[in-house]
């Protein structure tokens, strides 16, 4: 079993939900072990675009990392996301951040190639690993958040957002 730590975000329809859907539809492919608090951040790309709820997950998985890129489009897919603009808005959008090992694909990269850029993506991992070494950049999670620091950052939950609000008929 490897260890791999998710990027997750939304900005179109009810952005909880669509949060803790996903998550839910990784099973069982991949164990969601914790959460990082929810955020809301104003979205990278084109303008126009509602605010994206992000945050970063921790999960256990025996697929290998492209097998595990299957899985999180096949979920993305399932939840309404289709191809369209880069950077467009989405339902759901699940990233591999870092893993048990680099990876460097046509259609994969690991860690995420814009990983340390970003405090929407750096502010919940290291919540959850700021401990974990960059192997790439030999810095810690922890490091590389205060470089980037927390602004456009907006908390709006804590870890418990992922049972929050259960989906009800």
């Amino acid at each position: 079993m490897s260890l791999v730590y998710l990027g997750l975000g939304a900005n179109l329809g009810n952005r909880l939900r669509n949060l803790q859907a996903g998550l839910r539809a990784l099973a069982p492919g991949a164990r969601t072990l914790a959460v990082s608090s929810l955020y809301e951040t104003e979205p990278v790309g084109p303008s126009g675009q509602p605010p994206y709820w992000n945050a970063a997950a921790l999960v256990e998985t025996a697929l290998d990392p492209q097998d595990l890129l299957t899985l999180l489009k096949r979920v993305e897919w399932q939840m309404g996301r289709r191809p369209g603009e880069r950077w467009g808005p989405r339902p759901l959008d699940l990233d591999i951040l870092l893993a048990d090992t680099v990876v460097r694909s046509p259609d994969l990269v690991v860690p995420h190639p814009r990983l340390a850029e970003r405090p929407f993506v750096l502010v919940p991992l290291a919540e959850l690993a700021p401990e974990v070494v960059h192997p790439l950049l030999g810095r810690t999670v922890g490091e590389l958040r205060v470089q980037v620091g927390d602004a456009g950052l907006r908390r709006v939950a804590g870890p418990e957002w992922l049972s929050a609000c259960e989906v009800r008929p």
